[in-house]
């Protein structure tokens, strides 16, 4: 006899879908994909290749986030009639279909969860595409490899999704790994999603550079900001900006151009840096690293203005900690992240970007803060 109270379980189902489709608003959806698809025939479309890439890209994201939740709906009518067909007998087909029942209800369990935390991201900057940069910290050699490992995760995540991504900058290390690197997500709320995995990141293991076998553990920083629009309008004068141009390069030192095409832009007033060596010319590596720089500071804006509210407000304790998620390869196998004390053993699959849980749990973890 089943354990499973199937018609309390759809219910539940059916009650969470109309709440996601309260917030997500189907029909306005529907009016988007039509702006977008008069947009998408028009005969001068392609004359400007980026808008005509931007009007189809956001014309198919459209239309896939419609299809997620229309669809969710006669999915759980399908799980509904499968679980009747199951409960007219008890041979062992109706076995079968009760277990197939089953699996397809933590399916669409699963899958109405991602969609509800997608209503979840209504932060001012959560809906854009994300710049995401990894800096190793202390722990030497291990701690750079560690940030090569971080970053391929990421990378992984990102294709796992079929979201594309950019490499804008990559600072080697000497012996192995990267010092730091630079890359875009390009998709709808990459933003939103990554923005919980900034801070520092432990790795403890026994390091492969060590030949005492010794165990050691190391640091990485992960920096995510939200990438620059020209409706944001952050303007930077000139006489505020150092310019240095300088000729990129790849692992060990290998030249990879011959001209001086890579540029690190320095914001005067607040020191930050920039270094872009990913496009064939000078100009275009400009136009990349201002576009991260003004991303930058939109987000310094932003946690200024933060700031000013909680010293207001007499809160002024910090909600990152030093230390946010530890990778422990020995002498046992876990993934912890220490604010929502959500963990996994499977390391292997973590680095190779199965961090959805991760993310879903930090996203939720930051909206109870919120509330």
């Amino acid at each position: 006899m089943a354990t499973t109270d199937f018609s309390a379980e759809i219910s539940a189902l059916r009650a969470t879908l109309s709440t996601i489709s309260a917030v997500s608003d189907p029909e306005a959806l529907r009016a988007r994909i039509e702006d977008l698809s008069q947009q998408a025939t028009a005969p001068d479309l392609w004359d400007d290749t980026d808008k005509a890439q931007k009007v189809t890209t956001a014309l198919s994201q459209a239309q896939n986030e419609l299809e997620r939740i229309t669809s969710m709906e006669s999915r759980i009518d399908d799980l509904e009639v499968l679980v009747e067909m199951a409960t007219e007998g008890a041979g062992d087909d109706d076995a079968e279909t009760l277990a197939e029942a089953e699996t397809e209800l933590l399916t669409i369990r699963k899958d109405l969860d991602q969609l509800e935390v997608r209503t979840l991201l209504s932060g001012e900057y959560d809906a854009r595409e994300a710049v995401v940069t990894i800096r190793a910290g202390a722990g030497g050699v291990d701690a750079a490899d560690f940030a090569e490992m971080l970053m391929r995760m990421y990378l992984r995540w990102a294709e796992r999704h079929g979201y594309s991504t950019a490499v804008l900058d990559t600072s080697y290390a000497e012996e192995a790994g990267l010092k730091s690197a630079t890359f875009e997500v390009k998709a709808p709320y990459a933003f939103g999603h990554l923005s919980v995995e900034a801070g520092t990141h432990r790795l403890v293991r026994i390091s492969p550079f060590d030949n005492q076998g010794r165990r050691q553990t190391s640091f990485a920083a992960v920096e995510v900001i939200p990438l620059i629009e020209q409706t944001d309008s952050i303007e930077i004068p000139e006489n505020e900006i150092k310019v240095d141009v300088f000729r990129s390069s790849g692992p060990g030192g290998q030249s990879v151009n011959t001209t001086d095409s890579a540029v690190r832009l320095t914001h005067i007033p607040t020191g930050i840096v920039v270094s872009m060596q990913n496009e064939k010319s000078q100009i275009q590596n400009r136009a990349a690293a201002m576009r991260v720089l003004q991303s930058r500071l939109l987000l310094e804006r932003q946690a200024e203005e933060k700031a000013k509210k909680k010293e207001l407000a007499g809160d002024i304790k910090a909600s990152w900690g030093d230390q946010m998620r530890s990778y422990v390869l020995q002498p046992y196998q876990m993934v912890k992240d220490l604010r929502t004390e959500h963990e996994v053993g499977n390391t292997g699959a973590v680095f190779d970007g199965d961090i959805d849980d991760f993310i879903e749990a930090g996203i939720r973890w930051r909206r109870s803060k919120r509330d």
